[in-house]
């Protein structure tokens, strides 16, 4: 009889108060994070209505102690919710974020080395991707280097810019050469 309560106590290990306050934190932190999204974002997060509620009350409210005392109650509530869904969504959302940068630092880096190159940088560009639009880039570019020569706002790097993160999108862009 000894044994059996020996092995319930081996089993059942106490949390320690530092990991009960760096969850709290946690949650705290995961909290804040979902008042602070905006809404569209917000939406796509699996969230009971009550939650959802409540963490739309705290977004209304100016005042600092009082927001403070809705972020503890949506915290609160979020300790009775399954946390790792919320995680998991958030998670994605950052991905998508990370994969959208990515796409326009590609496209900037590409936009960039066309200027700098000129037409050998287009011929690089042709030859790593066969289905990009060769003459609307060459007009484009020759548009961008007469607006940087005559001091005048960069349309025309702009458009280049769409033209290129629009062919990434098809399929991404591979990373521009270095000079």
């Amino acid at each position: 009889m000894v044994e059996e309560s020996k092995d319930f106590t081996d089993s059942a290990e106490p949390v320690s108060k530092s990991q009960r306050k760096r969850d709290a934190r946690e949650v705290r932190s995961l909290a804040a994070r979902l008042i602070g999204l905006p809404a569209a974002d917000l939406a796509a997060i699996p969230l009971d209505g009550g939650l959802r509620d409540e963490i739309e009350r705290a977004r209304a409210i100016r005042s600092h102690s009082a927001r403070k005392r809705q972020l503890q109650f949506v915290a609160k509530m979020l300790r009775r919710e399954r946390a790792e869904d919320i995680r998991a969504a958030l998670d994605s959302l950052d991905e998508s974020a990370r994969q959208l940068n990515a796409r326009q630092h590609r496209s900037e880096a590409w936009r960039d080395h066309l200027i700098e190159a000129g037409d050998q940088a287009i011929g690089e560009l042709i030859e790593l991707r066969r289905d990009a639009d060769a003459q609307a880039i060459r007009q484009l570019l020759r548009n961008a280097l007469r607006e940087k020569e005559r001091n005048k706002p960069p349309a025309a790097a702009r458009s280049l810019f769409r033209l290129l993160r629009e062919l990434d999108e098809s399929a991404p862009l591979p990373p521009a050469p270095v000079r």
